[in-house]
């Protein structure tokens, strides 16, 4: 539903009505998305890299830091897409990619 407010000038305007708790928006999914595969990777995630809209949810894809080696650059790491569904639960993941920090995209 929408608020009707009274302006300075006497008119009345709608402003829009707060958002349902069960719609999210990219950067709540990124954030379930992350915290959810930590825990059951129990490896750290480096950031998100791509967010993607779904008809039942969001699709995220997380950089996790699996191997961490001296020095930085030859670190290991892996790309996670990770299934969020509306309400940010964890519907599924599976790794994408492993590769080096130092290595460019081919």
């Amino acid at each position: 539903m929408a608020e009707t407010r009274r302006a300075r000038s006497g008119q009345t305007t709608k402003t829009a009505a707060p958002r349902s708790s069960s719609r999210r928006g990219p950067e709540d999914a990124a954030r379930a998305a992350c915290e959810s595969l930590e825990r059951l990777i129990c490896h750290p995630a480096e950031g998100v890299s791509a967010v993607r809209r779904k008809d039942d949810g969001w699709c995220v894809v997380v950089d996790v830091l699996e191997v961490p080696r001296i020095p930085d650059t030859t670190s290991l790491l892996a790309s996670y897409e990770v299934q969020i569904d509306e309400r940010g639960e964890l519907k599924e993941y599976s790794r994408v990619r492993r590769y080096r920090r130092g290595s460019a995209d081919e």
